[in-house]
Protein backbone atom coordinates (compact mmCIF):
# COMPACT_ATOMS: atom_id res chain seq x y z
CA UNK A 1 0.00 0.00 0.00
CA UNK A 2 2.74 2.47 0.90
CA UNK A 3 4.56 1.61 -2.34
CA UNK A 4 1.49 2.74 -4.34
CA UNK A 5 1.34 5.99 -2.37
CA UNK A 6 5.04 6.62 -2.99
CA UNK A 7 4.64 5.91 -6.71
CA UNK A 8 1.64 8.24 -6.87
CA UNK A 9 3.56 11.03 -5.09
CA UNK A 10 6.50 10.55 -7.44
CA UNK A 11 4.14 10.64 -10.41
CA UNK A 12 2.47 13.80 -9.12
CA UNK A 13 5.79 15.56 -8.59
CA UNK A 14 6.99 14.45 -12.04
CA UNK A 15 3.73 15.75 -13.56
CA UNK A 16 4.29 19.06 -11.78
CA UNK A 17 7.78 19.30 -13.24
CA UNK A 18 6.42 18.50 -16.71
CA UNK A 19 3.70 21.13 -16.37
CA UNK A 20 6.25 23.74 -15.31
CA UNK A 21 8.47 22.75 -18.23
CA UNK A 22 5.54 23.06 -20.65
CA UNK A 23 4.73 26.54 -19.33
CA UNK A 24 8.42 27.51 -19.50
CA UNK A 25 8.66 26.39 -23.14
CA UNK A 26 5.49 28.29 -24.01
CA UNK A 27 6.61 31.47 -22.26
CA UNK A 28 10.09 31.09 -23.75
CA UNK A 29 8.70 30.92 -27.27
CA UNK A 30 6.57 34.02 -26.66
CA UNK A 31 9.50 35.92 -25.16
CA UNK A 32 11.67 34.83 -28.10
CA UNK A 33 9.12 36.32 -30.48
CA UNK A 34 9.71 39.76 -28.97
CA UNK A 35 13.42 39.44 -28.22
CA UNK A 36 14.35 38.54 -31.81
CA UNK A 37 12.51 41.39 -33.51
CA UNK A 38 15.26 41.73 -36.11
CA UNK A 39 14.43 38.26 -37.44
CA UNK A 40 11.88 37.85 -40.20
CA UNK A 41 8.27 37.70 -38.97
CA UNK A 42 7.69 34.28 -40.51
CA UNK A 43 10.62 32.82 -38.58
CA UNK A 44 9.36 34.34 -35.34
CA UNK A 45 5.82 33.02 -35.89
CA UNK A 46 7.17 29.57 -36.73
CA UNK A 47 9.17 29.70 -33.50
CA UNK A 48 6.01 30.44 -31.52
CA UNK A 49 4.12 27.65 -33.30
CA UNK A 50 6.96 25.23 -32.57
CA UNK A 51 6.96 26.34 -28.93
CA UNK A 52 3.23 25.77 -28.65
CA UNK A 53 3.55 22.33 -30.26
CA UNK A 54 6.41 21.28 -27.97
CA UNK A 55 4.54 22.64 -24.97
CA UNK A 56 1.41 20.69 -25.96
CA UNK A 57 3.49 17.52 -26.39
CA UNK A 58 5.00 17.94 -22.92
CA UNK A 59 1.56 18.70 -21.48
CA UNK A 60 0.18 15.52 -23.06
CA UNK A 61 2.74 13.49 -21.13
CA UNK A 62 1.04 14.40 -17.82
CA UNK A 63 -2.13 12.87 -16.41
CA UNK A 64 -3.87 16.25 -16.42
CA UNK A 65 -2.82 16.84 -20.03
CA UNK A 66 -4.14 13.46 -21.18
CA UNK A 67 -7.44 14.19 -19.41
CA UNK A 68 -7.60 17.58 -21.09
CA UNK A 69 -6.91 16.19 -24.57
CA UNK A 70 -9.45 13.42 -23.89
CA UNK A 71 -12.01 16.09 -22.99
CA UNK A 72 -11.27 17.93 -26.25
CA UNK A 73 -11.82 14.69 -28.17
CA UNK A 74 -15.20 14.20 -26.51
CA UNK A 75 -16.15 17.83 -27.20
CA UNK A 76 -15.25 17.37 -30.87
CA UNK A 77 -17.45 14.28 -31.04
CA UNK A 78 -20.34 16.21 -29.44
CA UNK A 79 -19.98 19.04 -31.97
CA UNK A 80 -20.34 16.52 -34.79
CA UNK A 81 -23.61 15.30 -33.23
CA UNK A 82 -25.18 18.76 -33.13
CA UNK A 83 -27.98 19.36 -35.63
CA UNK A 84 -27.01 22.70 -37.15
CA UNK A 85 -29.70 25.00 -38.61
CA UNK A 86 -30.08 25.32 -42.35
CA UNK A 87 -29.15 28.51 -44.18
CA UNK A 88 -32.82 29.48 -44.49
CA UNK A 89 -33.43 29.00 -40.75
CA UNK A 90 -30.33 31.06 -39.95
CA UNK A 91 -31.44 33.92 -42.20
CA UNK A 92 -34.97 33.87 -40.76
CA UNK A 93 -33.73 33.92 -37.17
CA UNK A 94 -31.30 36.75 -37.97
CA UNK A 95 -34.09 38.81 -39.50
CA UNK A 96 -36.30 38.13 -36.47
CA UNK A 97 -33.51 39.33 -34.17
CA UNK A 98 -33.06 42.52 -36.22
CA UNK A 99 -36.79 43.26 -36.16
CA UNK A 100 -37.04 42.66 -32.41
CA UNK A 101 -34.02 44.88 -31.76
CA UNK A 102 -35.53 47.70 -33.82
CA UNK A 103 -38.91 47.37 -32.11
CA UNK A 104 -37.33 47.32 -28.64
CA UNK A 105 -35.12 50.30 -29.57
CA UNK A 106 -38.19 52.31 -30.57
CA UNK A 107 -40.02 51.20 -27.40
CA UNK A 108 -37.15 52.23 -25.11
CA UNK A 109 -36.76 55.53 -26.98
CA UNK A 110 -40.46 56.26 -26.39
CA UNK A 111 -40.17 55.31 -22.69
CA UNK A 112 -37.12 57.56 -22.38
CA UNK A 113 -38.96 60.44 -24.04
CA UNK A 114 -41.90 59.92 -21.66
CA UNK A 115 -39.63 60.01 -18.61
CA UNK A 116 -37.85 63.11 -19.96
CA UNK A 117 -41.20 64.83 -20.40
CA UNK A 118 -42.36 63.75 -16.90
CA UNK A 119 -39.14 64.97 -15.24
CA UNK A 120 -39.34 68.30 -17.07
CA UNK A 121 -42.93 68.75 -15.91
CA UNK A 122 -42.14 67.74 -12.30
CA UNK A 123 -39.05 69.99 -12.05
CA UNK A 124 -40.70 72.96 -13.75
CA UNK A 125 -38.23 73.01 -16.65
CA UNK A 126 -40.78 71.98 -19.23
CA UNK A 127 -42.88 74.22 -21.41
Amino acid sequence: MSKQIQEQKASNSLDTVKLLLAVAVLVGSLVGYYVYQEAHAVVRVLGVIAGVAISAFILYQTAMGRNWFNYLGHAKREVRQVVWPTRQETVQMTLIVFVVVIIMGIFFWLVDMFFLWAVQILTGQGG
